[in-house]
């Protein structure tokens, strides 16, 4: 197996990044392909691979049995893959310029039993180093096949100019590049870019504003990817309005999710991980305040909502409900949190932070990772590894 054969940085490519009320439309085709040579380039020996998910973040289509796709790109600038259970590749995206885009993959293990890390905040910036090195350390010592970061990967892209924030992206695309396995991130709120314009002094033309940064670092903040008979689904539980965020899935993005599950078996384990959570546990250990950089409540289109939790997440789930849905994961509080709802299938379960304890009036949340084992599609309830030494 390649090491880290997903996060591919965007450094470099010229695209063009495009909000969501400009969206683009320019036909592309493609194929996915068993590349036996491994040399990145489809040769007329190397066969298509059928049945593999491509989508533009808008439309989720299936290659044929010649491993050939067709999208009219509606999405963002971007056309990624949903990697099929059994391949690996260097990339599963790339931007969308090109009339044809091929994605060469190779044949690797599909295991019945593998682990898994789940983390989060990790806020990375250079005063902040000494944090990720345990982090990397943690994952060495577990060894996983799969690493899963929630959100909030550097300290901050929202109130700062442009410089600041590009430097703490390729920051972490670099310290990222260092960790052994399958790496894959979502967005948390300090991912968007300048905002808080009143505190960045952003331009909202600027091709990077908002969720755009993100994306041309990182690829798709919302898509998919199998691995051991498990279907893992990233979310982007963050929007905005004017200067703030909050949490909800986009009404595009409720789209995506609906299609990009109608190609999967109802059998099918599936796991999401997002930012803000769909269900919040640690509300009441907080106040609620509708005022300054740290408030709680915030108006969406007009109505107050609690701004740290996924405000249309009932629907969200009834859509997630009709599959088999054991695990929904998310970050945000810096807390580990783990719950249920009788009558429900999923566990709800929060990350500690990577970047260092939390501590309130009633306790303090040591940092650390949740390691999860899987056997047979049969998820575990994970164990806490904590990354500081008592």
């Amino acid at each position: 197996m390649e090491k880290r054969p997903f996060i591919k940085p965007a450094i470099g490519f010229l695209f063009l990044l495009l909000t969501s009320s400009q969206l683009i439309a320019q036909p592309v085709t493609g194929y996915v392909f068993d590349d036996l040579n491994k040399n990145g380039t489809r040769e007329s020996n190397e066969p298509g691979i059928k049945g593999v998910a491509v989508s533009d973040q808008v439309t989720v289509v299936l290659t044929n049995e010649n491993g050939m796709y067709q999208l009219t790109n509606k999405g963002f600038g971007i056309i990624f893959i949903s990697m099929p259970n059994g391949y690996t590749g260097k990339t599963y995206w790339t931007n969308s310029m090109a009339v044809a885009t091929d994605f060469a993959l190779t044949k690797t293990a599909n295991p019945s039993s593998f682990s898994f890390i789940h983390a989060s905040d990790t806020h990375l910036s250079e005063q902040s180093m000494s944090r990720m090195n345990l982090f990397r350390a943690a994952i060495d010592s577990v060894k996983p096949e799969l690493v899963l970061i929630t959100g909030d990967l550097i300290k901050d892209a929202l109130r700062v100019d442009e410089k600041e924030a590009t430097g703490l992206y390729e920051l972490f695309s670099r310290e990222s590049k260092k960790i052994q396995p399958a790496l894959w991130l979502v967005p948390g709120n300090h991912e968007i870019f300048g905002i808080e314009r009143h505190l960045s002094f952003v331009n909202p033309k600027n091709p990077l504003y908002g969720r755009n940064m993100y994306r041309h670092y990182f690829g798709p903040d919302y898509y998919s990817f199998n691995y051991g008979g498990v279907h893992f689904i990233a979310l982007n539980s963050l929007q905005f309005e004017d200067l703030y965020y909050y949490g909800r899935i986009d009404s595009t993005q409720f789209e995506w999710l609906k299609k990009d599950l109608s190609f999967i078996n109802p059998s099918t384990p599936v796991v999401t991980f997002q930012h803000v959570p769909f269900y919040n546990g640690f509300l009441s250990m907080n106040n609620y305040t509708e005022e300054g950089l740290s408030r709680s409540l915030e108006r969406e289109q007009g109505v107050l909502q609690y701004r740290h939790v996924v405000s249309n997440a009932g629907a969200v789930l009834s859509v997630l409900n009709k599959y088999n849905y054991p695990l929904a994961l998310a970050g945000h509080d810096h807390f580990r949190q783990r719950f249920m709802f009788e009558g429900m299938q999923t566990r709800f379960e929060q990350a500690a932070a990577v970047i260092g304890p939390n501590k309130n009036a009633y306790t303090t949340m040591p940092s650390g990772i949740t390691v999860y084992k899987v056997v047979n599609g049969k998820i575990d309830e994970g164990h806490f590894i904590p990354l500081d030494k008592k």
